[in-house]
């Protein structure tokens, strides 16, 4: 192994462990770390996935419907070898037919939580505490951009203060999602678990 993919490797289970003891200060049941795979910056997902944790979960994104059948099929293999939950974004119809434990909602169409979280563990991205008012019936919501981030190099990042201030504000549990690296997860807060996409890569 490489000096570089030891560091790595290194950085990930820190991260892992950070998630890990934010689930325990929240008392949160739900999966500790998430990761959200990226047709641009998380070139290898499969691989990615099985350097997890058990009970993580994995929210498949890809713009492609083809693809991202593909890549879910692929990761459910990846899922049940290693104890993973599988989650499909915005596709609940994908999410039955490969059998996933949950559905990924955008802000826009939180709405639909309604009925799919009869069968699926429902999350929902969030951007600002409006987001979280209109949230309804969710498992969880997914706040970001907490810090500067790759996935959207224009957009101003909420900053780690009011992050921290509008989990704890929230009624129900909140992962911290954007630029979440193992030196910056520390000073997390009042959140119930940590989703990434470069800092858990392969």
């Amino acid at each position: 192994m490489s000096d570089s993919a030891s560091r790595q490797g290194i950085a990930r289970t820190r991260l892992a462990r950070a998630a890990e003891r934010l689930a325990a200060a929240a008392g949160s049941p739900l999966p500790p770390l998430i990761l959200f795979t990226d047709d641009e910056r998380l070139p290898d997902p499969v691989a990615a996935a099985k350097t997890l944790p058990r009970g993580s979960l994995v929210i498949v994104r890809a713009r492609d419907a083809r693809q991202r059948r593909e890549l879910a099929l692929a990761l459910r293999q990846v899922a049940r070898a290693h104890g993973l939950l599988l989650s499909i974004a915005g596709d609940g119809a994908m999410a039955r037919s490969v059998g996933a434990d949950g559905v990924h909602l955008p802000e826009t169409r939180v709405s639909e939580a309604v009925g799919l979280r009869r069968r699926f563990l429902v999350t929902a991205s969030a951007h600002s505490l409006a987001a979280f008012r209109r949230a309804g019936p969710v498992d969880a919501m997914i706040l970001s951009a907490v810090f500067p981030t790759a996935s959207h190099p224009g957009r101003v990042a909420l900053g780690v203060c009011r992050a921290n201030l509008m989990a704890q504000l929230a009624q129900r549990p909140v992962y911290a999602l954007g630029g979440i690296s193992a030196e910056n997860a520390g000073s997390l807060h009042g959140f119930c678990g940590i989703a990434a996409i470069g800092a858990l890569a392969k």
